[in-house]
């Protein structure tokens, strides 16, 4: 039961990080223009640093080489949630502007800003390396897929590929590769800002819950069909199906726990620059952020 106890620990963490930005734009510390150069700020520079310093410091070139089970497992993961989200899509019968801001909702889970710490702290020895290598397939599926499902436009914006996060995971695979070291005090400055980015985006998250009005969205049947389907029931049938194959138990709910984490906060921000979505997206996030809290728990008991 300590990874129960562990994970709620973290839940309260992020509780109280959203409830920040929520007081902060009450008492009008921020509002909706001063939110922005934050939300630059984590998506330019903190999480690109976050995946740059994590991989690095955290994957060995020999881990990176018998990686294969990890990345299995999270190309497994990736197109049976791509599956399961065009399904529920079509059964909600959403409009076409809604569908792929729909899908994407369900396909990204908040791994960088939730699942590090979450996962850091249950397997202290292998979190790191697990989260390191999954992030590597996340995050270059969230920018070339993600980017094109928010961006509302028909084709791949290739331009955008090269983007601070796609080339933070790129450099950090050389590093591993090639065995290059930055220097110690060089390595902990930019690991310092990039753990900023957790509080930071949980930060903003919540003042922009604040700035908008979410009672609209508190009644879309379909978030609550993904919060049910996504984050509880797959969780639980991808660690019952990883349990028909060789792998070890910490694997298993690392991979079962990165497909029950609520929809990623960054989407918010990746779809009011792409497309006019912004605010369906920032209520799907809402909806499922709220309800991990009492989720991920729930799930973490019922596989323990």
């Amino acid at each position: 039961m300590n990874a129960f106890f562990i994970l709620l620990g973290q839940i309260k963490l992020f509780a109280v990080y959203m409830v920040l930005g929520i007081l902060l734009v009450k008492t009008r510390v921020l509002d909706a223009k001063t939110l922005e150069p934050i939300s630059r700020f984590v998506m330019r520079m903190a999480l690109p640093l976050l995946i740059f310093t994590n991989t690095i410091n955290g994957v060995s070139r020999q881990q990176l080489w018998g990686a294969a089970p990890i990345l299995l497992c999270s190309a497994l993961a990736y197109g049976l949630l791509y599956v399961l989200n065009y399904l529920l899509a079509r059964v909600f019968r959403l409009p076409e502007e809604h569908k792929d801001l729909y899908h994407v909702l369900g396909m990204f889970g908040n791994i960088g800003f939730m699942g590090i710490p979450i996962l850091t702290s249950l397997f202290p020895e292998n979190g790191i390396m697990y989260i390191g290598i999954v992030t590597i397939i996340d995050q270059f599926l969230l920018w070339t897929v993600g980017v094109r499902l928010t961006s509302g436009k028909a084709a791949f914006v290739w331009k955008k590929m090269l983007n601070p996060a796609v080339i933070a995971i790129l450099t950090a695979v050389i590093f591993v590769v090639t065995g290059w070291k930055i220097p110690d005090f060089f390595n902990k400055a930019l690991t310092n800002v990039g753990t900023t980015a957790t509080s930071l985006a949980l930060i903003y998250l919540g003042g922009v819950f604040a700035c908008m009005d979410l009672r609209q969205y508190l009644g879309r049947l379909e978030f609550y069909g993904m919060v049910v389907m996504k984050m509880m029931v797959f969780p639980l049938f991808f660690f019952s199906l990883l349990g028909l194959f060789p792998i070890n138990g910490e694997l298993r709910m690392t991979m079962a726990l990165l497909t029950a984490m609520p929809s990623m906060s960054s989407l918010v921000m990746m779809a009011k620059e792409g497309s006019s979505g912004g605010d369906y997206v920032a209520g799907g996030v809402f909806v499922t952020t709220i309800l991990s809290l009492f989720t991920l728990p729930a799930v973490c008991w019922m596989m323990q």
